[in-house]
């Protein structure tokens, strides 16, 4: 009985070839689309998922509150991590990270500058999930100046993997003994170093120091519910092992410093939570969100949501072609159950052939996708273990609910009436499909306005002032390896008649370096008056070079002798502070940002900069204070020729007659901070093509719904010729209905749109507002989408010989 209804099915369905490719077509488009955007999904929530201990791993946060000044932390104190093992019995293991930025390694007689270095404790391979090549785990980072390579790198540097005992030679002649070869991290991990050097060999990291943070810090708990135990421990036992140290250094118990307004706690987040969960002051690598998972999920449920009501519409769209075959069916017997399986069959069917087409289509356009979404995501075994059995649940799954609709309209169909002739009353459900139309566009006029107004926000941000010029500003990243001769390579080139003007610090408003101190605003060092902003080293041509406007005062002058202990703040200090005259006012700063007044400096404000961007512009700009000193983390050079590539190459040459055996690392300004935005970037175009997408399924479906409404007008419209209408009118009268609907859907769509993306904006603190120009459009292109797919079965209706549909009469 199934093999017959297959067989009755797919005749059925190649008898009429050109509704079957519609179908197809529409379905293999949008569950193409769905799988892509699944597996962008599934990617985004696979972070971290490798370690086999993933449920049980957490990373201790830590949020300061200074006066008004709040800091969220990914890194904690030098001695949590041992205090907690000690401390806890539920605590199984613990591990210190800590980003050691970047590293030169000897290559024959070349300097390989490598930037993805970590300290690691040697607990780090009993924590996470790091299979050893060679090398013993419990070992391996257990001595000072001890490395961990990973796969890649001892073939770069070895050609081998078998190379445990080889040595390295690192910055300043540091010989460092491998002792250990990892496979390599996934793709898929918050952290992705290449080299792990022993902890011991920093030594900083024997500090006892609690009020300093610089650690990534995690525990393995032996029980994945022992988190909530752990974090209700946390402020008593923070209290009793950070209190000594703050009586002793801000004069204070730690209940008094809560009481004055202030806090500092500590807090877990879920390894698997931090990818997309975690956006704190010093992660160990650029973090995802989880509203870009909200939002790609949605689209990709709103895709398949269009092709089956697409579907539902294309199959009751030649409803009339089947109602003779049902009503002689149930002439003969044929129950509706039978018929309703049968119509279900077709669905099915054609799902799973669409399933097929989308399932190669997926694969094949996935290079094109990686490219388009950043991403690096392959098919293999383990993807296939999921997939096949998500995809035989989408199909059944598809294909019911898309069939359903047709088959039990269809089945319904009353024999006696059908073969009467009297078609138009042989089915109901025409509210329904109206329905299912205003759904179909008020989903598409949504996904366009999100469209426009995603686009619209990063053009905001491209062309916004920031308070700087990015724009012709190369940056020599790593000016730091001239040691002394840094200073003698800012002024050669600033000597280049290409050259503008040039800077030498590592703080730039689009690098990572970042600082912050303590500065109090009297001498009283009230923690209610503190300032905790972020504090950059510079010299004197920053300003100048980075083409910043100065508000109030002077920049920096090597003329001034004073100038050693003037500070330059920006707008949001100043404001912070309450200072209307900020000029020549005294700012207290702790002594090396540990927060002990019995030694602190005096400065005097001698400028107010504009305020300018250092991060992300979803946040405000937050207290700035620039200090005259010497860091020689990179060299910023503004440009003024319009020949860049010549000017280069003279910087190239003076590089190299300074340090000819290490390579200049550098790069633009402008495309560092277009790489800030580049996630948002990538979502905005990933949009923009599976909005698109969205609205050519739409329009299948209301091009299926025309053709079922022209076909059952047929002899009105014969009538209405013979009587003297026009094509243009019959045109308007067919087209009227649909616009109708798609009018409805506007109305809809356009709140919704204009409440849930104005949400999504609150995440930007420098934002557009949503005009009212981009709802009228969208709107608009709605119509005119509409109008066009409509047009077509109107015209070709509105042109048929009148004496054809009316012969039968």
């Amino acid at each position: 009985m199934i093999l017959n209804y297959i067989k009755t099915a797919y005749r059925s369905l190649i008898k009429n070839k050109g509704f079957t490719i519609l179908n197809v077509l529409g379905l293999s488009l949008g569950l193409a689309s769905s799988l892509l955007i699944i597996f962008y999904v599934v990617d985004e929530l696979s972070y971290d998922r490798y370690n086999i201990n993933a449920g049980r791993i957490y990373r201790v946060n830590e949020d300061l509150k200074l006066g008004e000044n709040n800091v969220l932390y990914a890194v904690c104190m030098p001695p949590l991590a041992q205090t907690l093992k000690n401390d806890f019995p539920y605590v199984e293991n613990t591990v210190r990270i800590k980003n050691a930025g970047s590293m030169h390694v000897k290559k024959g007689a070349t300097n390989i500058l490598e930037n993805r270095v970590a300290f690691a404790d040697p607990s780090l391979f009993s924590v996470f999930t790091l299979p050893m090549i060679s090398g013993s785990p419990s070992t391996a980072l257990a001595e000072p100046n001890s490395v961990v390579l990973t796969e890649t790198m001892a073939k770069k540097y070895f050609n081998s993997t078998e190379v445990v005992g080889r040595t390295l030679t690192g910055d300043n002649k540091d010989l460092y003994k491998v002792t250990g070869v990892i496979k390599d991290i996934p793709r898929t991990s918050h952290f992705n170093f290449d080299f792990f050097i022993s902890m011991s060999t920093f030594p900083d990291s024997r500090s006892d120091e609690w009020l300093r943070s610089d650690y990534n810090t995690y525990v393995l708990l032996r029980n994945a519910s022992d988190h909530k135990k752990l974090e209700a421990a946390l402020p008593a036992f923070l209290a009793r092992h950070s209190g000594p140290q703050m009586q002793s250094e801000l004069k204070m118990s730690t209940a008094a410093f809560e009481k004055s307004g202030s806090y500092f706690r500590l807090n877990l987040t879920p390894l698997t939570d931090i990818h997309l969960k975690s956006n704190r002051t010093g992660e160990l690598g650029p973090n995802s969100t989880v509203q870009y998972v909200y939002i790609f999920s949605a689209i990709a449920l709103f895709i398949l949501l269009i092709a089956c009501v697409n579907f539902m519409n294309l199959s009751t769209a030649r409803s009339s072609n089947r109602a003779r075959e049902v009503g002689v069916r149930k002439v003969l017997g044929s129950p509706r159950s039978y018929l309703v399986f049968q119509f279900l069959t077709e669905s099915i069917l054609v799902t799973l052939v669409a399933a097929v087409i989308a399932f190669v289509a997926a694969i094949g356009l996935l290079p094109a996708f990686n490219q388009l979404s950043g991403k690096d995501i392959v098919v293999n075994g383990q993807t296939l273990s999921w997939l096949v059995p998500a995809m035989a649940f989408i199909i059944l799954l598809v294909g019911s609910l898309a069939g359903a609709y047709p088959a039990l309209f269809l089945s319904a169909f009353q024999p006696v009436n059908v073969l009467k002739g009297k078609l138009s009353a042989g089915f109901k459900g025409g509210g329904l499909r109206s329905v299912l139309v205003v759904l179909q566009f008020t989903i598409s006029i949504f996904l366009i306005i999100g469209t426009l107004v995603i686009h619209n926000q990063l053009n905001f941000i491209q062309s916004k002032d920031l308070g700087f010029n990015r724009n012709e500003v190369l940056i020599v990243q790593n000016a730091f390896e001239l040691n002394n001769q840094a200073q003698t390579f800012k002024q050669e080139v600033k000597q280049l008649p290409g050259v503008a003007d040039a800077t030498l610090t590592g703080f730039l408003p689009t690098g990572n370096e970042k600082n912050t101190s303590i500065f109090f605003k009297d001498a009283s060092f009230d923690q209610k008056k503190a300032l905790f902003p972020q504090t950059w080293t510079v010299d004197e041509d920053y300003i100048k070079t980075l083409d910043m406007k100065m508000v109030a005062g002077r920049s920096f002058s090597g003329q001034f002798l004073t100038d050693s202990s003037g500070i330059i703040i920006n707008e949001a200090a100043a404001k912070f502070l309450g200072l209307t005259d900020p000029l020549n006012k005294p700012l207290y700063r702790s002594n090396g940002g540990k927060q002990d007044i019995t030694n602190s400096k005096a400065y005097h404000i001698i400028g107010v900069v504009k305020d300018f961007n250092f991060s992300s512009l979803r946040d405000v700009v937050s207290p700035m204070v620039l200090i005259m000193g010497q860091d020689n983390g990179a060299l910023s050079i503004r440009m003024k020729a319009k020949d860049i590539p010549s000017v280069l190459a003279q910087i190239k040459d003076k590089w190299s007659g300074l340090s000819p055996n290490v390579q200049m690392n550098f790069s633009f300004m402008d495309q560092d901070f277009d790489a800030i935005y580049r996630t948002e970037q990538r979502a905005g175009t990933v949009l923009v093509v599976f909005t698109t997408l969205a609205i050519v399924i739409a329009c299948l479906g209301l091009f299926g719904l025309a053709a079922y409404a022209a076909e059952q007008r047929t002899k009105e419209i014969g009538i209405r010729k013979v009587l003297g209408a026009s094509v243009s009118a019959i045109t308007a009268m067919l087209s009227f209905d649909f616009i109708k609907l798609v009018g409805i859907a506007i109305l809809i769509a356009l709140p919704a749109g204009w409440y849930f993306m104005n949400k999504w904006l609150q995440d930007y603190a420098y934002r557009i507002n949503i005009e009212w120009w981009v709802l009228a459009l969208a709107g608009f292109v709605a119509i005119v989408i509409a109008l066009i797919t409509i047009g077509f079965q109107s015209v070709k209706a509105a042109l048929s010989n009148p004496v054809n549909s009316l012969k039968a009469e």
